[in-house]
Parts: C-alpha cells; sequence; structure tokens
C-alpha cells in the first residue's frame, strides 16, 4: 500500500472531500428525480446503508425543481447530474444542492460554464468536473483517434484551467471509462498533474456480478497506490449493492471500516455441516450491523480453531456441532441447528458493546 496522496480538500455540503478525509462513499438515485417521494425513500434507504454522498440525475426543469424538496428532506449532501442543458445547473443551485456534476463533453460554451460557476461560487456549491470515456468532446477525439487515457486527462485538464480562469477552485475530478485498464491509466496521469480530490470509479461496470469484480479490480488498484478522495461502484443494479461493494472494497484495504468483516471456510471435502448456508445467513442477518465485527464461520479442524479464535467472534465446526469463540475463548459448544443464533446473539452483543466503549 502507498501512502495516500495528499489533495486539496474541498467540502461537499457538510462533508469533507480529499485532505485528511475519509474516503467517502457515494451512489446514484436510480428513481425518476421528479417522482420526489419515491426518490426521497432510495436515499433515505442509502443513507442507512451508508451512502455519504447522492446523486440524482436532473433530464429537465421539473427534475430540477424536484431537487428543492429533495434536499429538505435528506440528510447527507445532495449532487445535481447535469448534462446539455447549462441552466438546470442554475435552477439545481436555486434549489439548494450541494453540488454540480456536469460533463465537459455536452456542457456548452464557455460562457455557459462561467455563468455555472458565478452561480456555483456565489452559494458555495462545489463542482465535480466528471470526464467520460463515452462522451468527449470531438476535437479530442479527433486529436488523440479515441477516448484514450490521454484525451480524458487533456479533457479534464482544458475544464480545470476554465474553472480557475474565473477563480473556482472548490472543485472535484473524475475521469471513468469503462474498462479497468484505461480508468486505472486515466487516474494514475491525472493524479501527477493537480491536487484536487478525485473521485474515482468504473463507469458502466456491468450487472452485480460482473460489475462487482470489475470495480473491485479497478478501484483495488487505484486505493492500494494512494489515489482517490470518493468513489461510486456503477452497477446495473440496486443502488445499495454500489453501497455495499464500495465499503467493501475499502475495507479489504484497511481504508475505512463500517459493518462485519466476514471470514468464512470456502468448503472441501473435510466439511461436515452446510457452511455455505450457515455463512450466508450470517451475513445477511449481521448486515445491519455498523460496527467493524470480525466474524469468523469455519468449517473444518484445520484453519476453523485459529481462525475462530483470532476473530472478535467466531465458529469452528465439527460433524453437525461448532464451538463458538468470543475474543479468543470458547464461550460455548453448540449443536449446527443452533449455531446461527448462537453467533448472531453474541454478534449483537457484542458490537453494542464495543460501540459504546468506542463512545465513552
Amino acid at each position: 500500500m502507498q501512502p495516500r496522496r495528499r489533495t486539496k480538500q474541498i467540502w461537499v455540503g457538510n462533508l469533507p472531500v480529499g485532505g485528511n478525509a475519509p474516503i467517502s462513499v457515494q451512489s446514484m438515485t436510480k428513481t425518476d428525480t421528479r417522482d420526489v417521494a419515491a426518490t426521497v425513500a432510495q436515499i433515505h434507504a442509502l443513507q442507512q446503508a451508508g451512502c455519504e454522498i447522492i446523486r440524482s440525475a436532473v433530464p429537465d426543469l421539473q427534475a430540477a425543481k424536484s431537487l428543492g424538496p429533495i434536499k429538505r428532506s435528506i440528510a447527507i449532501p445532495l449532487v445535481a447530474d447535469i448534462h446539455f442543458d447549462y441552466t438546470l445547473a442554475l435552477q439545481a443551485i436555486e434549489q439548494g444542492v450541494d453540488a454540480i456534476r456536469f460533463n465537459p463533453g455536452n456542457i456548452g460554451s464557455e460562457d455557459r460554464v462561467k455563468a455555472l460557476v458565478e452561480a456555483a461560487g456565489t452559494r458555495n456549491v462545489s463542482i465535480r468536473i466528471g470526464v467520460n470515456g463515452g462522451s468527449l468532446e470531438k476535437d479530442l477525439l479527433e486529436k488523440y483517434g479515441s477516448s484514450t487515457p490521454e484525451a480524458l486527462v487533456a479533457s479534464a485538464l482544458r475544464h480545470v484551467e476554465l474553472l480557475e480562469k474565473f477563480g473556482f477552485t472548490n472543485l472535484k475530478i473524475s475521469l471513468k471509462a469503462s474498462d479497468v485498464p484505461r480508468t486505472i491509466a486515466a487516474y494514475r496521469l491525472i493524479a501527477q498533474r493537480v491536487d484536487y480530490p478525485l473521485h474515482i470509479g468504473v463507469t458502466e461496470a456491468g450487472t452485480v456480478n460482473v460489475g462487482t469484480v470489475k470495480s473491485a479490480v479497478g478501484l483495488g488498484i487505484l486505493l492500494s497506490e494512494g489515489i482517490g478522495d470518493t468513489l461510486r461502484v456503477s452497477l446495473t443494479g440496486s443502488p445499495l449493492d454500489e453501497v455495499r461493494v464500495g465499503y467493501d472494497i475499502l475495507k479489504s484495504l484497511n481504508l475505512r471500516q463500517r459493518g462485519p468483516v466476514i471470514t468464512s471456510c470456502p468448503t472441501c471435502g473435510r466439511t461436515e455441516i452446510d457452511l455455505v448456508a450457515l455463512a450466508t445467513q450470517v451475513e445477511q442477518r449481521l448486515a445491519h450491523l455498523t460496527y467493524p465485527l470480525h466474524v469468523a464461520v469455519m468449517g473444518c479442524v484445520v484453519n476453523g480453531p485459529g481462525e475462530a479464535r483470532e476473530a472478535d467472534l467466531g465458529i469452528a465446526a465439527g460433524k453437525q456441532i461448532g464451538l463458538l469463540f468470543k475474543q479468543g475463548e470458547v464461550v460455548g459448544k453448540f449443536p449446527e441447528h443452533e449455531l446461527l443464533e448462537a453467533l448472531c446473539r453474541e454478534a449483537e452483543a457484542l458490537a453494542a458493546s464495543l460501540s459504546r466503549k468506542m463512545l465513552c
């Protein structure tokens, strides 16, 4: 792991981004923004799951005007996603959003960008310059032949210079492509050129299974190199999965801790209980916990006792029976059908106890 890249710190609403602030997990609503009730309900669910910044699409004026009541009903920063029509950004700022994301490839002339940044500066609204491999400016596509990493960076730098020309520096940058190597190369290049915070992600990563793998590889490499201040896992599926996977990536690198870390046996011919079902049920039953308990669910006598003993809580199972470990000590022996309830009961109690101690 390389030390985290030091960046300028900005604020997205009341959330610090960059500098020494934790890497934040972001998602995007998948409701119709014009449906205020549905959008607010989805954001509340995402807040509960740990989402720290939420972005909503603004396809028209009605959607822009819906941002006001949405913002007043939620507790996390709201970002307006703007394409083509800069006047929608102006309306979104009027409605009280915390940030604007615009795509350099389709926002329009310099005068439009100037009007946008002047309004944002007046309201202390931050901006994300969101470069996407699928919508680069035509002249850059002609110059570079395709949406190469160099072309993505050129697009970003062009607009950084433009915003700086207007005296605006309350910004972060993203350079997303749908394939991992191009995404990694683009972020490595931009990290050498600017000290603004970087929002990282592999865009249009795919369905939950494929997209999780692509995002874990791409974001994992960047984060291990110290690159990234916010992230979004872009999945074709529930935004709750995006948040879950985002935290799982950060947890795997010890960059953030939220919720249980599950160690579970892959199973083999030595396994003598239904460990697959048990591990799956444990993960589901403990998903509501926010304290980062380490829980081991192990199914054989080779590695099981050692892993269970090193975890906060662990099961080392044998033939239709298992030992329950708590902070290194055996606290019970249970038949297979009682293991789930015994482990979950202890996990909830231990998480509550450790959380209270942390607050004291």
